[in-house]
């Protein structure tokens, strides 16, 4: 059973004034440390009366103040998302017994965003979007690898457009914890909150 003594303890007095620069070093120290998909982060969504649902999708950056992923518009996420545009985000980094949590409103990025995103996504990828109708049933994996097929004969020589369904999200934070793991399980947890223009940072009990 993991005893959470890797870290010293997290003090306020440690913390970035900006909750975002503060991801970032925790983020490029999950990086650092050999974490195998140090970007990924749970993303839970709910619907207009309140059910939940949850999935690992990866961060792809910071922009304008936000953090961004992309996925299919008319996915499960992009329904609810379109229906309830609130989110909340956990990154967990096993190696550091860190943890990072994040709520707040999402949006659509810019339309040129998503573009030079997908662009700079591999082939597959690119082809695979065009061809997926993420989260509807299939009817066969066999049928699926056809409409794939079917794309990639299309596309041959040439760009993949980015699908109009397909593109990017970003979430706005107005709260953030940056949870360590401490001895005995009195965990260090130190949350941002947003008041006016301002951050204030408030310790919170285990």
């Amino acid at each position: 059973m993991a005893q959470y003594e890797r870290n010293p303890p997290l003090e306020e007095s440690q913390l970035h004034p900006d909750p975002l620069v503060q991801f970032e070093r925790w983020l490029q120290d999950a990086t650092d440390a050999g974490m195998q998909e140090p970007t990924a982060m749970t993303l839970a969504t709910a619907t207009p009366d309140g059910r939940p649902s949850a999935r690992v999708v990866l961060f792809k950056g910071l922009h304008d103040g936000g953090l961004t992923f992309y996925t299919n518009y008319e996915s499960r996420k992009g329904h609810e998302l379109a229906h309830n545009a609130r989110a909340a985000l956990v990154f967990w980094w096993d190696r550091l017994e860190r943890q990072v949590r994040v709520e707040g409103a999402v949006e659509r990025v810019p339309a040129p965003l998503s573009d030079e995103y997908f662009r700079i996504r591999p082939r597959l990828s690119q082809l695979a979007a065009s061809a997926s109708r993420q989260s509807r049933v299939a009817a066969s994996r066999e049928a699926l690898d056809r409409r794939l097929d079917e794309v990639t004969r299309r596309y041959q020589g040439q760009d993949v457009p980015r699908p109009e369904y397909w593109g990017g999200y970003l979430l706005r934070p107005q709260w953030l914890e940056f949870w360590q793991g401490r001895g005995g399980r009195l965990h260090d947890r130190l949350a941002y909150r947003r008041d006016g223009g301002a951050w204030v940072v408030e310790r919170l009990e285990p």
